[in-house]
């Protein structure tokens, strides 16, 4: 706020300006940016380790999901009008056009993951409450740190109704694809 009291007017953007500003030449195709709720966010670079997890877990959900449903990492899901997050791997159901008319949305979404390092406190506290809004049915969000994987389900509000923390040595499977299995100690190598 300003001496007034008056707080100044912020512009938010929806994803039709953000894709306008895209085709317009803006961004450069090396920037990592997204869209959350009307806001450009800067996306953290990504480490060594972060991409070894989102390799392992590509390695893993594409064996797995072969022929019955869409791997897709680092993409963009649209969420609602003023949001497009690129999360690091999202499983989505088998469409015959591989979502080329339009970014999965959140009844296409069987799993949703952020991989995350930097980005913890980001993940929890701006994104999965976005998610659980736009109603995304399953979050990962896995902790390089801590060597975790937290799975939210059941959307409600701006929170999961459910959430369930797996750490090395167990296996987690899908919510909305249960023959889908992933063994953490895989996925942390």
């Amino acid at each position: 706020m300003d001496d007034a009291g008056i707080a100044p007017a912020r512009h938010r953007l929806t994803v039709r300006d953000y894709h306008r500003m895209a085709d317009a030449g803006i961004f450069g195709e090396d920037d990592r940016i997204e869209l959350i709720d009307g806001d450009l966010i800067d996306m953290a670079p990504i480490g060594p380790g972060h991409a070894s997890v989102v390799n392992r877990l590509t390695q893993a959900f594409v064996l797995a999901c072969a022929g019955r449903a869409i791997v897709s990492i680092q993409n963009p899901v649209a969420l609602d009008d003023t949001s497009e997050p690129q999360p690091d791997v999202v499983i989505s159901r088998l469409r015959d056009d591989f979502y080329a008319t339009g970014h999965p949305g959140p009844a296409d979404i069987l799993l949703l993951v952020e991989v995350a390092d930097s980005s913890l406190r980001f993940d929890r506290t701006v994104k999965l409450p976005l998610y659980a809004r736009a109603g995304v049915g399953e979050v990962w969000i896995v902790s390089l740190v801590h060597r975790v994987v937290d799975a939210y389900r059941g959307p409600a509000g701006d929170g999961y109704g459910g959430v369930t923390k797996h750490q090395r040595g167990e296996e987690v499977a899908l919510v909305l694809a249960p023959e889908t299995i992933v063994r953490l100690d895989l996925m942390f190598g």
